[in-house]
Formats: structure tokens, C-alpha cells, sequence
């Protein structure tokens, strides 16, 4: 698994400083770096981004991230309190499908204050020290969350639940009235396409996993190729690790797509 990290500076000056370290440090394989962005907040509290992810797949999840934080952190420290609420969760759906708590959201709207400036990042890293010791030197304030996606197990939940509303509505249109089957085909045609819908997510999630799993497998590979003797098996096993855990999100991805077709097949 990935971490996202945000590293909260004095200025820009000292933001730009800490991308070039996370560069050094993911040159000498201390950690690997996916995706990297950085934001400022002004005097007035609006923030902005001053160096944008790469476009592509391993700066997706950061871009989403950074959308996500510029629209949370230009509020209030408060602004957090009552985030359950729908409006909420629509608005930001992407930081909470990548893991980032009220707990995590609260702390960075605290560090960043008007006038500071942020480095956000998606990296691998075996321990924290390398991270922690650079940023500090330069002033920066290291926060950090493990990337979770949850939009797997929504994506499963989902196709779960129009599954067995579609089987549901078929036991009822077998017993039904033939005044009322009329009705119930108009539900029955409505529950597949709202399966189908279900399982074009789930294909477009799956190509995207595959994407950047592929994206970050090469970035590793990179820079396994430059790095010391002694690094080489730490990089070896951030390879397996994010090759298990394609594995295992896939075959869960590709199991809901399966049980779709059969129940749209019936």
C-alpha cells in the first residue's frame, strides 16, 4: 500500500525545496515517489495550486486529492465538525475513497494557515525516518494517511444490492397478476440498467487499477535499475507488495463483473 503525505511549509520557497528533496530521496530509493503536487494558501485564506501532478496515471489519485483538499482546507479549522453530512460527502467523495479521514482533513487545515504552502505527494516508503528527517530540516511539517480505496467495496456493494433487487423483482413477476406485469417489466428493465451501469463501473475502476499498477511497476523498475545493492530488495518487495494487492483488488473487481453478466444473462 501507498501513503499520501502532505508536508505543510512556511512558504513556497521552502514547498519547492521539499519537492527537490522528495526527488533526492526517491532517487536514492529512501521511498518512491507516484505523484507529487504543490498548494498555497494566501492572506485571504484562498488556496491554490502552484505545481500540478502529472497528467496520467500516477498523478490521478494526487490530482484528485489536491481538488479535493483545495476545496477542504480554504475553510475554517471548524469547517470539519458535521462531515457526515451528504452534502459533504458528495462534494469530496474522491479524499474519502482514498482514506482521508475528518481526523487527517482536520490536521491539515490547521497547519495550513494563510501564508504557508504545501507539498502533497503519493509515495512508498518503508520506514519514516528518511521522510521525517528531510522535511524538518527544512522546516516542513509532515502529515500522513495510508491510501485505502474504498470505491472497490462501494463498486461491490452496489452491484450486490441491484443484483438482488433485479432477482427480487423477477420472483415477484412470476407470481404477479397479468394486470400488474406490465408495471413490473418497466422496474425489471430499469433494475438492468441500473446493474449494467453498476458493471461499467466496475470495468472502468478495473482499467484504471491496471493502468496505474502497470504505471507504478515501471516507476519502481526505473528505479530499481539506479539504486545501491542494499536498496534493491527494498524496492523488490514495494514491486511484490503492490503486485499482491492489484491481485487481490482485481479478482474482487472481476468477480462483481462475472455475477453481473450472469444475473443480465438470466
Amino acid at each position: 500500500m501507498s501513503k499520501f503525505i502532505v508536508v505543510v511549509f512556511r512558504g513556497e520557497t521552502e514547498a519547492y525545496k521539499g519537492t527537490h528533496a522528495v526527488k533526492e530521496l526517491d532517487a536514492e530509493g529512501s521511498i518512491t515517489l507516484y505523484g507529487m503536487a504543490v498548494v498555497a494558501k494566501d492572506a485571504k485564506g484562498n488556496v491554490s495550486t502552484k505545481q500540478a501532478a502529472d497528467v496520467g496515471p500516477l498523478g490521478t489519485a494526487v490530482g484528485s486529492v489536491v481538488g479535493g483538499l483545495i476545496g477542504m482546507v480554504g475553510g475554517p479549522v471548524g469547517s470539519f465538525a458535521g462531515a457526515a453530512g451528504g452534502a459533504f460527502i458528495g462534494s469530496f467523495s474522491d479524499l474519502f475513497n482514498y482514506g482521508m479521514g475528518e481526523d487527517f482533513l482536520s490536521k491539515v487545515s490547521a497547519e495550513l494557515v494563510p501564508g504557508k504552502a504545501a507539498l502533497i505527494a503519493e509515495i512508498g516508503e518503508d520506514w519514516t525516518t528518511p521522510l521525517d528527517t528531510r522535511m524538518e530540516t527544512l522546516g516542513g511539517t509532515v502529515l500522513r494517511t495510508w491510501r485505502a480505496d474504498f470505491e472497490d467495496d462501494q463498486i461491490e456493494k452496489e452491484i450486490a444490492a441491484e443484483r438482488a433487487e433485479l432477482e427480487e423483482l423477477r420472483a415477484e413477476y412470476a407470481q404477479a397478476r397479468q394486470e400488474a406485469k406490465a408495471k413490473l417489466n418497466a422496474k425489471i428493465d430499469q433494475a438492468k440498467a441500473n446493474l449494467k451501469k453498476a458493471e461499467d463501473r466496475a470495468k472502468a475502476k478495473l482499467d484504471a487499477l491496471h493502468q496505474e499498477t502497470q504505471a507504478k511497476i515501471a516507476a519502481l523498475e526505473k528505479q530499481f535499475t539506479g539504486a545501491r545493492q542494499d536498496v534493491r530488495e527494498r524496492i523488490n518487495n514495494r514491486i511484490a507488495a503492490l503486485r499482491a494487492d492489484y491481485e487481490k483488488r482485481a479478482a474482487k473487481l472481476k468477480q462483481a463483473r462475472q455475477l453481473t453478466k450472469e444475473a443480465l444473462a438470466a
